[in-house]
């Protein structure tokens, strides 16, 4: 109570946020009850009937279920890998640049797609890589047919999960370059005088000290392996496309707008809840027992 009397003003200010999040996170998931329903918007949650799990058992044998549920794996774990991989090794290369200007320049250039809309660059990546876009152009210019990236699976996966490690990778960039600028000085003075080059200093000393910082993010990455990026798929993607493009979250946005079957798209919805809450309480205590991170 004393550590309360003191704080109060802190918790005043809590308020207006702790509102908003019952409101918009906590207050929608009454809807929750849909999953068990067979739900009729006229009837409501309280006059539709329920039945169960039924809505469960049919969108599991759902002939589409297994590859939507593939194409999220699949989707998230590589952009999971690139995520990470990427953007460190930009952040090694521009640690070796010596010209201050020459890096800010590119770190900028980098960190911009971060802060545009899948709206606009959505728009970008579609007409550049359509039949008639510059990338086309570019392959004609050389001799070779045009590729229908937009309306082939693999290309249009491929497009997927680069242009989404492309507008994100500059974030994770900054902060494995804020871990590189932490790092102790003295040991690469050591090292030099030993007679260690920039790439022994690199292998010995920058990337076992990044290791705590990669291991965390990776770890806190996996609770969101059902996340593929609902905004980019679905202002990209086209029917042509749903074999190795459609995600649990756009499976659900075509079964409960498109099809109304409000029932079942809750209960896959409420599938991928239960699972992402399973994955990110087991990730941060793993990142909590293995590398002493924690939110409280």
């Amino acid at each position: 109570m004393r550590t309360l009397k003191k704080e109060y003003l802190l918790h005043l200010m809590l308020i207006p946020g702790v509102i908003v999040t019952l409101i918009y996170a906590y207050g929608p998931m009454a809807g929750l009850v849909m999953a068990f329903q067979q739900f009729e918007p006229l009837s409501g949650f309280f006059k539709s009937k329920f039945v169960g799990f039924d809505n469960f058992r049919y969108v599991f044998q759902l002939p589409d279920f297994g590859q939507v549920l593939w194409n999220t794996v699949i989707i998230s774990i590589f952009k999971m890998v690139l995520f990470l991989v990427v953007p460190l090794i930009l952040a090694l290369l521009l640690n070796e640049v010596t010209k201050q200007w020459f890096s800010r320049i590119v770190q900028s250039a980098i960190f911009l797609p971060f802060f545009l809309s899948w709206t606009v660059l959505g728009g970008i990546i579609i007409e550049l890589f359509s039949l008639n876009g510059a990338v086309n152009g570019l392959i004609s210019s050389i001799g070779f047919k045009p590729i229908m990236f937009m309306l082939d699976n693999q290309w249009f996966r491929g497009i997927i999960i680069g242009s989404d490690v492309w507008k994100g990778m500059g974030y994770n960039m900054i902060v494995m370059l804020a871990v590189i600028i932490g790092i102790n000085s003295t040991l690469y003075e050591a090292a030099e005088i030993d007679g260690a080059g920039r790439w022994k200093q690199m292998i010995h000393i920058t990337l076992p000290s990044m290791a705590p910082i990669l291991i965390l993010l990776a770890v806190l990455s996996l609770g969101s392996i059902l996340n593929a990026g609902f905004e980019q798929i679905l202002i990209m993607y086209n029917p042509t496309v749903y074999e190795g493009a459609d995600v649990i979250d756009t499976f659900v946005y075509r079964l409960g707008m498109f099809s109304q079957q409000f029932g079942p798209a809750a209960a896959v919805g409420l599938f991928k809840s239960v699972i992402s809450l399973i994955l990110v309480s087991s990730t941060y205590y793993a990142a909590y027992k293995y590398n002493g991170y924690r939110i409280f």
